[in-house]
């Protein structure tokens, strides 16, 4: 069953990418397992919990809601491992790490459209988004890369391989963190 939202508002940016949000749910500080939710479109595949930003929401109020619908859990959010282009679905989602610190036994979705939820390792949860979510694989390869280097702004392209620049070396053609 697809997801309906009547009242949404699709918003976009100065580049006519659709703003979106989500977040790498983790259950340990040291980020071996994340929260993976199935696919309202593909009930099958499990994908990264997010969505669009809604009119005057900030991306990190997004990232939590979406959350809360989609996977049923509150946490922290913690550090924001940049904003991710796809070029082939025109949006860009900044992605946060969120350390969950309660699962509720039944969630909007999972009264709604059946989602399930599921924790994984990181290698399993890389493996499950690789064919179909090769964007969201890349917020998973940023997850394991950011533990070990500082919160600068970079720029990833989900398109190709992850390339983390510096801002100034890419001005205008890619989004970078806030």
């Amino acid at each position: 069953m697809v997801k309906e939202k009547p009242n949404s508002t699709r918003i976009y940016d100065k580049d006519g990418f659709r703003r979106r949000a989500a977040c790498i749910c983790v259950r340990a500080e040291n980020e071996a397992e994340v929260l993976l939710v199935t696919s309202s479109r593909r009930p099958e595949l499990w994908i990264v919990p997010g969505g669009g930003v809604e009119p005057e929401e900030e991306p990190s109020v997004t990232a939590v809601r979406e959350v809360l619908e989609e996977a049923g859990v509150v946490g922290s959010l913690g550090r924001c491992l940049g904003v991710f282009e796809n070029n082939d679905h025109m949006h860009r989602t900044e992605v946060f790490v969120m350390n969950v610190t309660k699962e509720l036994e039944e969630w909007e979705d999972s009264r709604s459209i059946g989602r399930k939820r599921q924790w994984f390792t990181i290698d399993d949860a890389l493996s499950r988004l690789a064919l179909h979510k090769p964007t969201q694989q890349h917020y998973l390869m940023q997850l394991q890369h950011s533990k070990t280097r500082d919160n600068t702004n970079r720029v990833v392209n989900a398109t190709h391989p992850p390339k983390l620049t510096n801002v100034a070396s890419s001005p205008a053609a890619s989004p970078t963190t806030a």
